[in-house]
């Protein structure tokens, strides 16, 4: 759901710029909860107050709720049917195609500045680092996200502090 969000609330709608979807993304991975349904609050939180939020958070869960519903009815009845199974199969696929764009979206959006140009070099560099070791800490050594998160909060910062220090303000184009 996270790139239909995207491109609704960025592109179609324009009721969030590209950095602040970024920046909810990343608020909405970092709060409990499913990141759809924190992401869909935020936006009708925005765009309309309290009653934006409830509107957006029955919206996202409204109908995934009545789907499983549907859907759990229906598997008992064909659920062995090779038919389905290979339909599973093809939507897992294509749930990883959406994940593998979105993250590729949001680590060149990282890499633009405020003007919305490429940054440096540097700053591009350590995005993609960060990206890579945070994939690595929890795809392949089972860091839990929190512990990433927090690290990453923590080397941001430090890594904007020595570039303001070294005079460097390529963290803020």
């Amino acid at each position: 759901m996270i790139p239909q969000i995207q491109q609704v609330a960025t592109e179609e709608k324009g009721w969030l710029t590209e950095d602040e979807m970024l920046d909810c993304i990343a608020m909405g991975q970092s709060l409990p909860g499913v990141i759809a349904i924190n992401i869909g609050t935020y936006v009708g939180y925005r765009q309309r107050g309290l009653a934006g939020a409830l509107a957006a958070t029955f919206g996202v869960v409204l109908p995934a709720f009545l789907s499983i519903l549907i859907l759990v009815a229906l598997l008992d009845v064909i659920g062995d049917n090779p038919w389905v199974a290979g339909a599973f199969t093809g939507i897992k696929a294509a749930v990883c195609g959406l994940l593998i764009v979105t993250s590729v979206k949001l680590l060149l959006q990282m890499c633009k500045g405020k003007d919305g140009n490429y940054a440096g070099k540097g700053r591009i560099t350590f995005t993609v680092i960060m990206s890579l070791l945070s994939l690595v800490a929890v795809g392949f050594l089972g860091i839990t996200a929190v512990l990433v998160i927090l690290a990453g909060i923590v080397i941001g910062i430090v890594y904007y502090r020595i570039s303001e220090m070294s005079g460097s303000r390529e963290v803020d184009k």
